[in-house]
């Protein structure tokens, strides 16, 4: 069999591109690889392998957990049932992070800024920001021990500093402040179908909703406790859902932030809210 062979089979099954991914990450080559020496066989081992890959992608099983990685920012990741499978519009939130980090007026105060990263899953966005602003101290939490491993795995992986906490958002980090505190949340509401629908089905509950009617409890908690945990002058951003950016606004008005922002994603859609705490 050769490797248009194998990908002709598959696609049958399932999407072509996913399984040019899969078979790509198999071989450790790219789609332009696998278009221009289709001709090529492809091992015994490499076919059955392949073949038990598709049987998972055709179940409904996310790609990034069957290959164990998804590229964010630039970046390999390595994911699994843990963690949440980073996302593009996540990358919205990484930028409006380094845009603040980069800020001449910040910089003459913070030479060292803190940096908070609440629930942070895979790692991929303090991971990020520490590669990409090493001045910064970077400390991410999560309430999961197996989120927290698999970010640290990731960390050594990448060569990044990040000082990693067991915490239910604010709950262990008693009387530390932070120049900036970032995170993506959960947020879908609790009954929304999405939740069993697609990838995911497969990805850990805990890490897409809160199980609150309105999907908005965690970003209540995390606004609600930013102030305590700020320094003076000090910016929270964070992702939300399609449908929640009045409700993210009016949450950071109440806690008496300012400068608010509301940042879309490449579809044109609501996803990034913050401010700066007066």
């Amino acid at each position: 069999m050769t490797l248009s062979d194998a990908l002709h089979e598959a696609a049958r099954r399932i999407d072509r591109r996913d399984a040019s991914v899969l078979l790509g990450a198999l071989l450790g080559c790219n789609r332009a690889f696998l278009a221009a020496h289709g001709a090529d066989p492809i091992a015994a081992s490499h076919c059955a392998q392949f073949a038990q890959w598709v049987d998972r992608r055709a179940a409904g099983e996310p790609v990034a957990y069957i290959t164990g990685c998804r590229e964010f920012y630039g970046r390999p990741f390595r994911v699994g049932p843990a963690t949440l499978i980073p996302r593009p519009e996540t990358e919205h939130l990484v930028e409006q992070a380094l845009a603040r980090l980069s800020s001449q007026k910040w910089l003459e105060r913070r030479a060292q800024p803190g940096v908070l990263d609440l629930g942070t899953g895979s790692g991929a966005i303090a991971i990020t920001l520490a590669l990409e602003r090493p001045a910064c101290r970077v400390t991410a939490c999560d309430v999961s021990p197996a989120a927290l491993a698999q970010a640290a795995e990731n960390a050594a992986a990448l060569g990044a500093r990040v000082a990693w906490l067991e915490s239910d958002w604010y709950a262990a980090l008693r009387d530390r402040r932070f120049d900036l505190i970032v995170s993506n949340p959960p947020y879908v509401a609790e009954g929304d179908p999405h939740l069993s629908q697609g990838d995911l089905r497969f990805e850990p509950s805990i890490a897409l909703t809160d199980r609150s009617p309105d999907g908005l409890a965690s970003i209540r908690r995390i606004v609600a406790g930013a102030s305590r945990y700020l320094a003076a002058g000090g910016w929270l951003l964070f992702e939300h859902g399609f449908d929640q950016a009045d409700a993210a606004r009016d949450l950071l008005l109440n806690a008496g932030f300012e400068d608010l922002i509301c940042e879309s994603d490449l579809a044109g859609i609501p996803r990034v809210a913050g401010g700066r705490l007066g």
